[in-house]
């Protein structure tokens, strides 16, 4: 069984905060890349021989902005070119305003039966300095919408450390969020990424972000809220009721091997890492040149790969299976780092389980640093 993720690199307008690879206000390349995609994926299909999706999940940029004609054509071509198993996980990323019930009911009925929605937040004045293009009351109408056109498993996206945001404007967001009944919340700290208009505003200090104090409260704020709602934390971002969690996702903080397709989109196959062309015009002519569209290509050892496996393993509440990577790589973590994890598990940041290595409650608030020592 097969992951494979497409990339649709187009949105309605560029977010102020956004560093992903997505164009904005091209429509005259839709039709193009489209049919692009689906001869990548055509190769794709006549290279693997009877590839079997377990999971399928179709992000960007703001998939939903297609025309509803243009992204049945891809999902058909899909279907048709690569067997989907009985119970598959089948995402797609929308934006609050790209999509109606009508659009919603067309994408259920086609087979998506998981739905992400990129809110980011609850608060008018948070969306319009991020630049969003939709209000709170959007995004409710809209989840209210997918509820409506059959969705049972619903994501929403929302961000902390916005400038200017108080940990009480975060509890109200979040608590927004949770009355609308998703199965899974994504909660993300702002980055402020260089080479956005939000990073020239604060390097001007025309924004300021909130303090270190004020996060940590937004973080506690996060845990204590989505605990008393019955969502457990499976990774350090993601908050999911049980049965809900992201599969797709799951298979990369396991660093399993996934396909991809589509500009920018990344390939994991057997400690081979391709990335292809970011620019979906390039990307277009590319493949109707009939040439390749892999820009990168990274060889991992068995040692990067491990550690790799580790660090991304860690990010998730169950951690790492040391008995899975003794399988996979013929190496034990506790033999590898030594005195490392030994000051770690001294300082009582991590802990060996039964089966795995995981990081503490007390280390959680430390992951960047213990990720950083075992890197």
């Amino acid at each position: 069984m097969a992951s494979l993720y497409l990339h649709i690199p187009f949105c309605v307008s560029k977010c102020h905060y956004c560093s992903f690879c997505s164009a904005a206000s091209r429509p005259q390349l839709y039709k193009p890349y489209i049919s692009a995609l689906k001869r990548e994926l055509f190769l794709l299909a006549k290279n693997n021989n009877d590839l079997k999706i377990d999971t399928l999940f179709i992000g960007g940029g703001t998939p939903t902005c297609l025309p509803d004609i243009l992204l049945l054509e891809l999902l058909d071509h899909c279907f048709t070119l690569f067997e989907v198993m009985a119970g598959a996980e089948i995402s797609i990323e929308a934006n609050p305003g790209t999509v109606d019930e009508k659009y919603l009911e067309m994408l259920r009925e086609k087979g998506i039966n998981r739905l992400s929605l990129g809110v980011q937040s609850f608060d008018d004045g948070e969306l319009d300095l991020l630049g969003r293009l939709h209000d709170s009351e959007k995004a409710c109408q809209t989840m209210s919408a997918a509820v409506r056109a059959g969705f049972t498993n619903i994501n929403l996206d929302l961000m902390s450390g916005l400038p200017g945001q108080t940990s009480a404007s975060w509890q109200c967001s979040l608590a927004k969020g949770l009355s609308l009944r998703p199965t899974q919340l994504s909660l993300y700290q702002l980055t402020v990424e260089p080479g956005t208009p939000l990073a020239s505003m604060v390097e001007s200090g025309r924004l300021k972000l909130p303090e270190e104090e004020v996060v940590l409260e937004m973080d506690d704020l996060s845990v204590s809220l989505c605990k008393d709602a019955g969502f457990g934390c499976y990774e350090t971002s993601n908050y999911s009721l049980e049965g809900y969690r992201c599969r797709h996702n799951i298979n990369y903080w396991r660093n399993d091997d996934y396909f991809a397709a589509g500009a920018s989109a990344v390939s994991y196959q057997h400690g081979v890492r391709e990335r292809r062309v970011k620019d979906p015009l390039v990307y277009t002519r590319l493949i109707g040149q009939g040439r390749s569209v892999v820009t990168e290509r990274e060889q991992l050892s068995r040692e990067e790969s491990f550690r790799e496996t580790v660090i991304l393993g860690l990010r998730m509440g169950e951690g790492v299976s040391r008995e899975a990577l003794r399988r996979r790589y013929g190496l034990d973590v506790d033999s590898y780092y030594g005195p490392v994890l030994e000051k770690l598990i001294k300082a009582q940041l991590v802990e060996m389980t039964r089966g795995n290595l995981r990081i503490t409650a007390k280390g959680w608030p430390f992951s960047n640093r213990i990720m950083a020592e075992l890197v």
